[in-house]
């Protein structure tokens, strides 16, 4: 494995201009860097990974604090192996979620001297964090202080800072979104009369890219582009975005769909609020995930701080997107199963590794129809590789895989009629008995979850604990959350919902239509123990949420269950059948039935034999 980032010089130069008056009005005591981008966006561009440039942890959540004598990462459960590793002496790793440990705001509370000064780039933290942060720094004697107009991380960057993307918008077809996209903001602007809204502002980039019903690649694996999207009352749309990436195509598409639209550049959205919003006779909206730099531009009793009304409406898929989505993860169970079928021969010569597999893994991706793209680097990790929750191989980490250690494989395709996100462990040689065990416990979580039925409306977190029991039973459990939505060729992490330990504040509720991940990872790990006992087991499918039947029907709420989509068999000699009730293998033998009615013929179409030879050993029904 490459040493951890060299991090020394960059602090030094940091903390230079923490205390230059050229930069900051007075010096400040600490420098807050948050992971994400003007847009809160979860995956970042090149030129946006400030956080991973000046610690050297590259995983996708995590916040960074630097003072004068101490620099400190914060990150989840998901990341802590991988943050250990890719960071050098210089910082200190804070587990956020692990009893004890302390929250940002109790930490700079803590060790900063009162009346200390703490700067945070108002663009890149949403409204929603600096609020509780700034109430706790101001209740310790502290204040929380915009650092705006140049990001003092880009100063330490400077010349080789990558420069912003400049790919092309494509429109997506009707075909594909079901709905246009002058019907969607018809529908949005209904919901802005109802809260007496003049004006809505966009600043989420996967929202904007399905309002409009267009398609980008500024940021690697999510299908959007930088921008940001203001909608009138009066029916205006502005869209501020570079020229540069608007297309003929896109303004052809514009005016098939009906949808007059005003282009503004991307970087004038600053100030267009501030010499429009003195205008507005009604409210303006803009939700609390937005960045504080906008936020603050409108005064507080004439904002509507909630999640727009587009974030609900992405959320619950239409006909067209069911459908979309649907045959999406049928084509991408085919590839899949080619590839599982192609690497059970090809473990056996011993010229696989986890890099060489993933490569090929994509290539059965790109025979499918529609395919687009990855929708999220290839998690193909190896024993105790396994163990790293978001590991991407490298060089220098490359395994081969083998039959002595599990392979664990977390991989999705970007296609145009939809996303998908499938994890699968198998071993490829003999299991262990406690490898069985964990396994098992793991798909019992899984199926529990699965097969649960639930009043609509019914907030996700009420659900985790249907998935951890089996775990918690024997004193195991997982660090991070076990489901969450997913787009429709958008990003593969899709909120307002989700399924976790964590409350999330603005979950409107499991409703019928949404598409979530059922996905849950055992790992065992032990500091400084580096064979076949560390490994990490993962089973992850997409759901659907549907009608249940159900002789009662409590005050007419309507109660709903899930929906498999996702169709790629799960090793069924990792299993211990007789930890398995009669129900759980009642499911998986159907399960496994649907996944030859649906995969089988489009393998045979494709003239892929072997792997639809594979597809039937792998699904015999067991007793």
């Amino acid at each position: 494995m490459s040493p951890p980032k060299a991090t020394g010089q960059l602090l030094k130069k940091l903390r230079s201009l923490m205390k230059n008056i050229k930069y900051v009005s007075e010096p400040i005591q600490a420098y807050i860097i948050p992971s994400g981008d003007a847009h809160q966006s979860e995956y970042l561009a090149d030129c946006d990974q400030r956080r991973a440039f000046i610690s050297g942890f590259t995983g996708s959540a995590g916040t960074a604090i630097v003072t004068e004598q101490h620099a400190c990462l914060w990150t989840d459960g998901r990341y802590f192996l991988q943050a250990s590793k890719e960071m050098d002496d210089n910082w200190t790793l804070i587990k956020e979620g692990i009893p004890g440990a302390l929250t940002q705001g109790a930490w700079l509370s803590k060790m900063l001297p009162i009346g200390s000064r703490v700067g945070v780039d108002p663009d890149l933290v949403s409204y929603s964090t600096w609020k509780p942060l700034q109430s706790h720094l101001e209740a310790a004697g502290h204040s929380l202080v915009p650092i705006g107009g140049v990001n003092l991380v880009d100063l330490v960057w400077d010349q080789e800072k990558p420069p912003p993307p400049t790919g092309i918008i494509n429109p997506l077809e009707l075909r594909y979104t079901g709905k246009t996209s002058r019907d969607k903001v018809e529908e949005v602007l209904a919901q802005m009369r109802e809260k007496g809204a003049s004006m809505l502002v966009i600043t989420a980039l996967d929202e904007i890219a399905w309002l409009l019903n267009l398609r980008g690649a500024d940021i690697p694996y999510n299908p959007v582009f930088f921008s940001y999207l203001v909608i009138s009352g009066n029916s205006q749309v502005t869209f501020f975005v570079e020229e540069g990436k608007i297309t003929p195509a896109v303004r052809n598409h514009f005016t098939e769909e009906g949808l007059q639209v005003a282009l503004h550049p991307y970087d004038k959205i600053h100030s267009f609020l501030t010499e429009h919003i003195p205008e507005q006779e009604g409210r303006v909206w803009i939700s609390n995930g937005s960045s504080y730099g906008l936020t603050a531009l409108i005064p507080e009793k004439q904002r509507i701080t909630e999640i727009t009304p587009i974030a609900l409406m992405k959320a619950i898929k239409n006909p067209v997107e069911i459908q979309g989505l649907t045959n999406a993860h049928i084509r991408d169970a085919a590839a899949l199963c080619c590839y599982f079928a192609w690497l059970e021969k090809e473990v056996l010569r011993g010229n696989v590794t986890e890099i060489s597999g993933a490569n090929k893994l994509e290539e059965f991706r790109k025979e499918q129809e529609d395919y687009v793209g990855l929708s999220f680097p290839t998690i193909s990790s190896v024993g105790p590789n396994g163990a790293i929750i978001h590991y991407q191989p490298t060089p220098e980490t490359d395994r081969p895989i083998t039959t002595e250690e599990l392979y664990l494989c977390d991989s999705g395709g970007q296609y145009l009629d939809g996303t998908t996100d499938v994890t699968r462990t198998v071993h490829f040689g003999n299991p262990s008995q406690y490898e069985k065990e964990c396994f098992t416990r793991v798909f019992k979580g899984q199926f529990s979850l699965g097969t649960s039925i639930f009043p609509s409306k019914i907030k996700g977190n009420c659900l985790d604990t249907l998935a951890r029991k089996p775990l918690w039973d024997v004193g195991l459990d997982y660090l991070h959350g076990t489901g969450h939505g997913i787009g429709a060729y958008l990003n593969v992490h899709e909120g307002p919902m989700g399924i976790s330990w964590r409350t999330l504040p603005d979950d409107p509720g499991l409703q019928e239509g949404m598409f979530l991940s059922n996905g849950m990872l055992y790992k065992l790990n032990k500091p400084g123990y580096y064979e076949g006992g560390k490994f990490g087991i993962r089973l992850e499918n997409i759901v659907r949420i549907v009608p249940a039947s159900t002789p009662h029907n409590f005050e007419e709420r309507g109660f709903l269950t899930f929906e498999t989509i996702t169709l790629v068999p799960i090793q069924t000699k990792m299993l211990v059948p007789d930890m398995l009730t009669e129900k759980e293998i009642s499911y998986l033998n159907e399960y496994h039935a649907l996944c030859r009615e649906k995969v089988g013929p489009l393998l045979k179409k494709l003239g892929h034999q072997e792997a639809r030879e594979w597809l039937y050993r792998e699904t015999e029904p067991i007793g």
